[in-house]
């Protein structure tokens, strides 16, 4: 434990609590996030102060904001959780094509130019850990989220490959594919929408975004460690 942790999208409600559950377990902390700082300062009223190495804004839709980041990252990285993302809802023939151009700069190019920033140091003290959350529709798509759908799903791809590259450097490299939970990210739905899927789950339930972050602090730990280049999916057998 005290390993230091680059959380990417550390504001969401899943990024949240995985910051949260990851201070409580001893690690240092560097949080990005882009909007929704009073999150932000809602983590750091809840950890204590030594767990937050630093704090960095970056919108990863822009080139200049991923370099931005890279540029700020002072501290080793001993592990890196990508749970940053941004839901684009719509018909796919009537996606713009600066809409695209922002879901794969997000999901995709960031998180690529992120990892090979980091990976030389990581190489060198042969350990470490890589952690996605992707999606359900990464595995199964959405009709209506064709480019998000796509976008997971090229994560699920990257982290794939990239475990066969990385594991005899001892750096494991996994994803969390979660289901439906209960975030902001799914308020666009009505009440009947929202049971309409609960329906469907053998649970009948959402799940939440705690069950992400337990999940999380378990790969980083010792006991995980021949979990690698899986999709773990936790959707309460959706």
């Amino acid at each position: 434990m005290g390993k230091n942790v680059l959380l990417v999208g550390a504001s969401g409600d899943i990024g949240s609590s995985i910051a949260e559950k990851l201070a409580a377990s001893g690690y240092q902390l560097i949080l990005h996030y882009n909007s929704h700082e009073e999150n932000i300062e809602k983590i750091k009223s809840r950890v204590h102060p030594s767990c937050i190495l630093m704090v960095v804004q970056a919108d990863l839709r822009k080139r200049a904001a991923i370099e931005k980041l890279i540029s700020q990252l002072v501290f080793q990285v001993d592990h890196i959780v990508f749970a940053s993302g941004q839901a684009y809802y719509g018909l796919f023939q009537d996606t713009s094509e600066r809409q695209m151009d922002e879901m794969l700069a997000v999901h995709v190019k960031a998180p690529w130019l992120i990892t090979q920033k980091l990976l030389p140091s990581m190489i060198r003290n042969k350990s470490g850990s890589i952690v996605f959350i992707t999606s359900i529709w990464g595995d199964i798509g959405a009709s209506g989220e064709v480019v998000y759908s796509s976008v997971k799903g090229a994560q699920n791809s990257f982290v794939k490959a990239l475990a066969k590259e990385l594991g005899p450097s001892n750096i494991s490299v996994n994803a969390i594919s979660p289901g439906f939970i209960s975030t902001k990210m799914n308020s666009h739905l009505s009440e009947e929408e929202r049971l309409e899927v609960i329906s469907e789950i053998p649970l009948n339930r959402a799940g939440n975004p705690e069950e992400i972050a337990n999940l999380v602090a378990f790969l980083l730990e010792g006991k995980a460690s021949y979990i690698h280049g899986e999709i773990i999916h936790i959707n309460g057998g959706w």
